[in-house]
């Protein structure tokens, strides 16, 4: 099964769980939008809607922070299908830390996803509250998951490969394909 990643903006650099994960398993791909510093809300769905129509199959979706804003905006404009997508660390473009330069990605979809979704979430995220991102995986009619303190869940996390995070992706990939 084809799995597609998707960073939030300026990429996943080399020691963020996504990068670590792509190294050791070969069903997962990045999608390569023009520009990570610089994120236009078009290019990003382009991008993501060729990267899916490139896989043999529907794929499952792993998008952190400004991906998974993209995941809601991209499924109200695609008819691709998708198994499912696990979507961490919500970023609330209304909070003080969101960045200025995806502010085209700002407003965001509330109706629910057409497929499966996971939120995940760490009660100490800067980019986005744990109650921000409960309500928002409400909204999306995604399950949701708490995973304490981790900040954004990302490099700066310390997690490494983020080994609780691929037990997650995994018991999540197991109930799609039931």
């Amino acid at each position: 099964m084809r799995i597609i990643t998707i960073p939030g903006i300026y990429g996943s650099g080399d020691a963020h769980w996504q990068s670590l994960w792509e190294k050791t398993d070969p069903s997962m791909v990045r999608f390569q939008p023009a520009d990570w510093d610089r994120p236009l809300l078009a290019d990003w769905i382009s991008a993501l809607e060729q990267k899916v129509r490139e896989a043999p199959d529907p794929p499952v979706l792993v998008a952190h922070s400004l991906g998974c804003l993209l995941v809601a905006h991209w499924a109200t404009r695609t008819s691709m299908p998708i198994r499912g997508a696990l979507l961490v660390s919500v970023p609330d473009p209304e909070g003080p830390n969101f960045p200025l330069e995806a502010r085209s990605f700002a407003e965001v979809p509330r109706s629910r996803l057409p497929f499966p979704a996971l939120v995940v979430s760490s009660q100490d995220d800067p980019y986005g509250s744990q109650p921000y991102a409960r309500a928002t995986a409400e909204q999306w009619g995604a399950a949701f998951v708490a995973v304490g303190n981790h900040g954004h869940i990302n490099a700066s996390s310390g997690l490494g490969e983020w080994h609780y995070g691929r037990g997650v992706l995994d018991a999540f990939v197991a109930g799609l394909v039931r």
